[in-house]
């Protein structure tokens, strides 16, 4: 028993040197451990600040580009129209100093100042035609010319001849959208040889601007010659040459005359439609065109076919030339005269075939019978409308 004592204490003693070294290096760890959540607290800090950081700085650019934005979209619209584009250009007082000189321009003319800048010398001699007929003709209708000039258009002396009688004949035509192009050339050539051509110089030559074309012809022809009447014809048709000049010498004292083939008829509002009308709308609800010159021939007077050469610049065009004509005839005091020699079908039922027509369309195969001298008779004109 008392040699079993020391044992028992030496164990025990081990024993609690055994457990303090335990604890200690419990201790330890905890301390190890407790650093490194300190440190990722620290790593988690810093993180967070600078999270937020760059959302605070993407927040405030994103307030600063939308206030640039709004601003932006408030100051310039959407579509530019063409007077937005002038006001970014500076040109707003260019074009305000422009229409002021047009609207100077045109009271001059109106007061008879700048008559004689442009005239040929048919007019600058002071002679005074009967008519001037213009033919319209286009790049493409070279083989037409020439069966006109072979049919009823005099050629050479024989042009020169009705020209001292006092009748102008000549092919009307604009310039090449590629001004000096071959188009041109050829042109110039084929004038050059025939010397029957009225070159539109401020005109493109195009099938969209025949509207426009009637505004340079009519009032171009008032410049360059003096004339009681200015004939526009299309280039489909064979004129009775000889009919016309009796049927305006017949009205020779008819003052403000607008003569032609009047009609009224239904608007085209259907787009792809032949002669659709962009501007329908502004015929009315009825959609039916006022009452005007149609047809492939139209006549005015000297006063009517300088109104349009005064007041060139603010003449509306509408999408086909007779309406736009007729358009300006409305608000003048024109004595409308519907003549029926100039409409083929209803001189027809009138008359039947016992009389010849001004006028006469090609047949199915594009060539012409051969036109009659014309006799005049009395009832052939319809009642004058003034």
């Amino acid at each position: 028993m008392e040699t079993s004592l020391p044992v028992t204490a030496a164990i025990g003693k081990a024993e609690r040197r055994g457990g303090g070294g335990h604890r200690s290096k419990s201790s330890s760890s905890s301390s190890s451990s407790s650093r490194s959540s300190l440190l990722l607290a620290f790593m988690a800090c810093l993180a967070w600040l600078y999270v937020a950081g760059r959302l605070w700085q993407d927040a405030e650019n994103r307030v600063v580009l939308t206030n640039l934005l709004s601003r932006t979209l408030d100051q310039r619209p959407k579509v530019s129209t063409v007077d937005d584009k002038l006001k970014m250009l500076g040109c707003k007082d260019l074009e305000r100093r422009i229409a002021a000189a047009e609207m100077d321009l045109t009271l001059a003319k109106s007061q008879g100042y700048l008559g004689n800048q442009s005239k040929h010398s048919g007019a600058s001699s002071g002679k005074k035609f009967l008519a001037v007929i213009g033919v319209y003709t286009g790049f493409g209708s070279h083989l037409k010319r020439n069966m006109f000039r072979r049919s009823w258009m005099p050629t050479g002396d024989k042009l020169r001849k009705l020209e001292e009688e006092g009748v102008i004949i000549r092919f009307v035509i604009g310039r090449s959208p590629n001004r000096g192009d071959s188009l041109d050339r050829g042109i110039d050539k084929e004038n050059q040889r025939t010397q029957d051509f009225f070159i539109l110089e401020g005109h493109e030559e195009a099938e969209e601007e025949l509207p426009k074309k009637a505004k340079f012809f009519f009032s171009t022809a008032v410049q360059n010659w003096d004339a009681e009447f200015y004939v526009k014809v299309d280039d489909g048709i064979k004129l009775d040459l000889d009919g016309l000049i009796e049927l305006l010498r017949k009205r020779q004292d008819q003052q403000d005359a607008y003569i032609g083939c009047m009609k009224s008829g239904e608007v085209i509002v259907e787009e792809g439609k032949q002669w659709y009308e962009p501007e329908w709308w502004k015929f009315g609800d009825q959609k039916l065109y006022f009452r005007h010159a149609a047809g492939p021939l139209l006549i005015l007077s000297r006063s009517l076919a300088h109104y349009i050469f005064v007041n060139s610049v603010s003449l509306k065009t509408y999408a086909h030339d007779d309406i736009s004509i007729g358009s300006w005839m409305i608000g003048l005091q024109a004595t409308y005269i519907d003549d029926i020699r100039l409409d083929k079908t209803r001189y027809a039922q009138l008359f039947g075939e016992r009389k010849p027509v001004p006028i006469e369309e090609p047949n199915a195969s594009g060539s012409f019978s051969p036109v009659p001298n014309y006799k005049s008779d009395p009832d052939d004109t319809m009642d004058d409308h003034s």
